[in-house]
Parts: C-alpha cells; sequence; structure tokens
C-alpha cells in the first residue's frame, strides 16, 4: 500500500510540469483569441499567436508595451484603459466590445474580457486578457440592419403608392363615373320607353364598376389599417370582407408575445389579405381560419379553407401573381412562404417574416459607479 501511495505521489510531481507546459502550448498556439497578461499597472508581459493574428504585433515588438496602445484615440483621452483595468479590480472581471486598434493603425470590433490575477495571499499579480475579432459580427449586424431599414423604406413607398392610388380612383374616376350614371337616370327619364331600358341597363353597368373601383380601393388601403395594430386590422378585414361580403364562415386565432412593427404588420396584412383573395376566387369552399403565432423571434400566420385544394404548381412562371406576390412579400422581408394543398382537403398557406427587436447600440457603455445607484 505505501509503495502504491508513493507511485502516485511521483506520478503527480511529473505530470504537474507537463499539464503546465501543455497548457502553455495550448494557450501560444490558439489563433481564433488573443490571450495575452498583463502586469499590475497593465504593461503586457505574455503575447500569444492568436493576439499577433488579431492585432498585427509580433511579441518582439509589443511585450513591456502598456495595453492602452490597442485603444483609440478617443478612448485614450477619455481614460478608457484605466477604467477597464479599475472594474476588473473591483468585480473580477470586465466584458467590453468596443474598437480596438491594430499595428498598422486600421481599427477592428473586438470583444474583450479582462480577469484580474490575484495571488494567495490576496496580492494582485497582473490581468489575463482575451480579445476576440468580431468584425465579421459587426458586419453581418450592419448589413442586417442596412437591409431592415431599405425594406421598411420599401413598404412606406409600396403604401404610399397604394394610399395615392386609392385616393386617386376614388376621387377622380368613382366621383366621373358617378356623374355618369346621374346622367343616365336623367336621360332615361327623358327619352322614350325603348331607349330608356338600353339607358338603364347602362346605368346598371356603370354601378357594377364603381362598386368594382371602390371594393379595388379598399384593397388597396382598407381604412384603419394605418391607425391600428395587426390583430384589429386582420379582425376587421375578415368580418367586414370574409363574413359580410363574401358570407363566408371563418375563424381568427392569434397569440403574439408583441406587436410586429408597423412594417411588418402590413406585410402580414397584404399576404393574408391576397390569401383571402384567392381563396374567394378560386376555393369554393366555404370556411376559412386565420392563426397568427410567435414563433422563432417572428410570426408565423396560417390561412386554411376547406375549398376544392386545387394543386399549384410550383413553377413560377406558371404561378398567378397573387402566389409570386405573396412569396416575394415574405421574402423581402427576410423570411418563407410556403402552400400545401390536395384535392379534396382544401388549402393551406403558410408563412414566417421576423419581427426583430431594436437593435442594441453596440458602443460599450461605462459600468454604474456606487454613485450613480445612489438615490
Amino acid at each position: 500500500m505505501n509503495r502504491g501511495a508513493g507511485q502516485q505521489k511521483w506520478a503527480r510531481k511529473q505530470a504537474a510540469p507537463l499539464s503546465e507546459a501543455a497548457f502553455t502550448l495550448l494557450v501560444q498556439g490558439v489563433l481564433d483569441y488573443g490571450i495575452f497578461m498583463l502586469d499590475p499597472q497593465g504593461y503586457i508581459i505574455s503575447w500569444n499567436a492568436g493576439a499577433e493574428r488579431i492585432k498585427g504585433y509580433g511579441a518582439a515588438d509589443i511585450l513591456g508595451q502598456h495595453f492602452s496602445v490597442f485603444y483609440p484615440p478617443e478612448d485614450n483621452s477619455s481614460g478608457k484603459p484605466q477604467w477597464e483595468l479599475e472594474t476588473a479590480v473591483a468585480e473580477g472581471r470586465l466584458e467590453d466590445e468596443g474598437w480596438r486598434v491594430r499595428q498598422d493603425g486600421s481599427r477592428f470590433w473586438a470583444n474583450v474580457v479582462i480577469t484580474a490575477l490575484w495571488d494567495e495571499e490576496g496580492v494582485l499579480q497582473g490581468f489575463g486578457k482575451v480579445t476576440r475579432d468580431m468584425s465579421e459580427r459587426r458586419a453581418a449586424q450592419d448589413a442586417l440592419i442596412e437591409r431592415r431599414r431599405l425594406f421598411d423604406h420599401l413598404v412606406q413607398a409600396q403604401e404610399t403608392e397604394r394610399r395615392r392610388i386609392a385616393w386617386d380612383v376614388h376621387d377622380d374616376s368613382i366621383q366621373a363615373m358617378v356623374a355618369v350614371g346621374m346622367r343616365l337616370e336623367l336621360m332615361a327619364e327623358r327619352v322614350p320607353e325603348a331607349h330608356a331600358a338600353e339607358l338603364r341597363r347602362l346605368d346598371v353597368s356603370v354601378r357594377e364598376a364603381i362598386g368594382r373601383l371602390r371594393s379595388l380601393t379598399f384593397r388597396l388601403h382598407p381604412p384603419g389599417i394605418d391607425r391600428h395594430g395587426l390583430v384589429e386590422a386582420l379582425s376587421s378585414h375578415l368580418e367586414d370582407v370574409v363574413g359580410s361580403s363574401w358570407g363566408m364562415a371563418y375563424s381568427f386565432e392569434h397569440q403574439l408575445e408583441r406587436a410586429p412593427t408597423p412594417e411588418t404588420a402590413v406585410t402580414i396584412f397584404r399576404i393574408v389579405q391576397e390569401a383571402l383573395l384567392n381563396v374567394h376566387k378560386h376555393a369554393r369552399g366555404s370556411r376559412v381560419d386565420v392563426r397568427v403565432t410567435s414563433a422563432d423571434r417572428g410570426i408565423v400566420t396560417r390561412v386554411v379553407d376547406d375549398g376544392t385544394g386545387a394543386p399549384m404548381s410550383s413553377d413560377g412562371a406558371r404561378e398567378h401573381f397573387g402566389v409570386i406576390e405573396m412569396r416575394e412579400r415574405a421574402e423581402t422581408a427576410g423570411g418563407w412562404w410556403s402552400i400545401h394543398s390536395r384535392p379534396g382537403t382544401g388549402t393551406t398557406v403558410e408563412f414566417w417574416v421576423p419581427n426583430p427587436l431594436p437593435v442594441p447600440a453596440l458602443t460599450p457603455r461605462p459600468t454604474p459607479t456606487p454613485s450613480d445607484d445612489a438615490p
């Protein structure tokens, strides 16, 4: 027993320096992270290959320099490097994202973690610093923000143009057609009956055209779409159009964690509006069910009818305009769109669009001091 214990003790003594050496090799060989140490005053005392790759300095060039050399002039002027060390000492560690400077003067967006290192007596020995180049992530986030901004502008421009066309049709074409109808009524009262019958048939055609134009203006710009949220707009549309005008049974379910942005709400409304119009024109059904639910940081919507379920081609060249428009709206918003149908079982239109939160600022924020928290 004593011999075995002695062998284990000898093995631990031999393994310890090997483990330390292996760990050092591991740290030195990491390329995706800059890992280095600072002395208690912030001067660099170790340097790995990842730090050289990210920041551009070789070990001979950077050892002994103060770590503030990595910070842009505005951060050095504000005392940010020293503030970060003081925060790491007070709280044990500090994590920050912000601009850093390479040896050639170029900037990159970095995620930085500074950890205070203490000995067994509680004396500060220095700091461990881990830096990761987040430039690609920031570029992707900026691209996403720009895409979202362009999408919002596109939706706003489309709705503005729809509103203008609806007003023009209402104030010009419909009013002109109403005037024509009134003249036809007057003429029908003053001409012989043989001609009056023809004038009345023309009057009926004019009234039908006026009805179609009014329906067009409603589809272009439904009343209240600017003032109310998605749920109320869809509920009103289903009640006024699907139920009252088309005489179809319907149901509407919604489970939204939060209201969508105005542009997302308009996108969902327009796709649902087109899907319902397709049900009315082509499905030959008696019921439609609409469900809107939060899912995967976005909103998934399903429009299900009990119609004939005639199969629809996936070949874009043969799809009618409404199907193409629905798909393009969803994909332009960064989502997806699909349609499923089988003869005799109805059709399901399903789509998902993102519902992004406001993007937080990436500029670093100072950690509150006790005085900041005081009442």
